[in-house]
């Protein structure tokens, strides 16, 4: 990938300076940190944090727990005067479980309804959740947020891809209520619009051990401060998709005042760092194309980048994971065989391959302040 215009609108917000101006010096000031970001990162860009439900009700439609089997369930939750449901269908290793669970909102994909994707994690012991996001709210691009979800907590305001993050959550509450969950391995996956659900849900859900948004590009994992061309494996020239392409496309997606930084993202509090730094210091995975510029390649390293700083604090830096396969905008058998080696690292201890940590051209010059974390032990005694 051959990066042909490359603009930065401004540097991005210090991740380690409180909002009174004290600086992070130990996990212990992180953690008090993160806290603070959550009125920025996630509430100015996806709108009000939803609650956990009132209660959860669990219908088997089908239980089939041999290997290869699918189970299904309905889930109905949200509020009593005003449940919502949606169905999870459970992709089954064999026995009895737990299992270690991918949990993913892409049903209204066509790549989730190949059982080729769903082998590759029974035959490893792990269980495949799938579920329609649409389901929760629908995806008709209107600002007017109607439906579902909308209707059930009609006293906040977010956007659609918050009340999708929120399914992720409720998805993994069933599974753990059926004791098919194993929460020592727990990954939320996605791509495009769902690899923002993904991201998002996994930075709002700490069960989730494993994060891995897929293409996720503007609102995702991307940079709004980067605008950049390249060109692709077919020789044609893209750019990337910028703050005002997405919210004038997509105006449901993110919360109202979003838009007051249209052309003015330089002057965002935040950027997408805030976001991904939330899931420090558990796996952070994310995976794209070469021929996929519109997702904004340099704009996700950027990103990424600038967040790996806290994973210092910790001492848990290979915890900041990335790759790039050749091909297009997609969710691949190739993108979720590498899920799983990230899977079997945590849970065996099994080494990745060559094919992590190569980036596809020459890694710019940071646009973030960098973190002198104390040495890891240390990191350890201020947890």
């Amino acid at each position: 990938m051959e990066i042909t215009s490359y603009e930065v609108l401004g540097r991005l917000p210090d991740l380690f300076t409180f909002d009174d101006g004290r600086k992070v010096c130990s996990v212990a000031d992180w953690e008090l940190r993160r806290k603070e970001l959550y009125k920025t990162v996630v509430a100015m860009q996806y709108g009000d944090l939803l609650p956990k439900p009132e209660f959860t009700e669990i219908i088997p439609l089908m239980s089939r727990r041999e290997k290869g089997m699918m189970s299904i369930y309905k889930i109905v939750t949200g509020t009593r005067e005003k449940p919502v449901s949606f169905t999870i269908y459970c992709h089954m290793p064999g026995g009895e479980g737990p299992f270690p669970v991918v949990i993913d909102g892409d049903l209204c994909y066509s790549c989730m309804q190949n059982d080729q994707i769903a082998r590759k994690f029974i035959d490893r012991g792990i269980m495949l959740v799938a579920f329609n996001r649409c389901e929760i709210v629908p995806d008709l691009r209107d600002p007017s947020r109607k439906g579902n979800l909308y209707e059930t907590y009609s006293n906040l305001s977010f956007g659609a891809l918050a009340a999708w993050a929120w399914g992720y959550s409720r998805a993994l509450d069933a599974v753990i209520e059926l004791g098919l969950a194993d929460l020592s391995c727990v990954a939320f996956t996605g791509l495009s619009r769902g690899g923002k659900t993904a991201l998002l849900a996994g930075a709002l859900d700490e069960r989730a051990t494993i994060v891995n948004p897929e293409a996720s590009g503007c609102g995702g994992s991307g940079c709004y401060r980067i605008h950049m061309r390249a060109i692709e494996e077919d020789g044609s020239e893209k750019r990337n998709e910028t703050l005002a392409d997405i919210l004038k496309a997509f105006p449901d997606w993110f919360a109202p005042g979003l838009r007051d930084y249209i052309d003015r993202e330089a002057e965002l509090p935040f950027d997408q760092h805030f976001l991904k730094a939330l899931l420090a210091p558990r796996v952070y995975f994310d995976s794209h194309a070469l021929s996929d510029a519109w997702s904004g390649p340099v704009n996700t390293y950027m990103t990424a980048a600038a967040a790996r700083e806290v994973w210092k604090l910790y001492g848990k830096e290979d915890n900041v994971l990335w790759y790039w396969r050749s091909g297009k905008h997609a969710h691949l058998p190739e993108d979720f065989d590498m899920l799983i080696e990230v899977m079997e690292r945590e849970m065996h201890g099994a080494p990745l391959s060559e094919k992590f940590m190569v980036l596809p051209f020459e890694a710019p010059e940071p646009i973030f302040d960098k973190f002198t974390a104390p040495p890891a032990n240390g990191a350890g005694e201020n947890k």
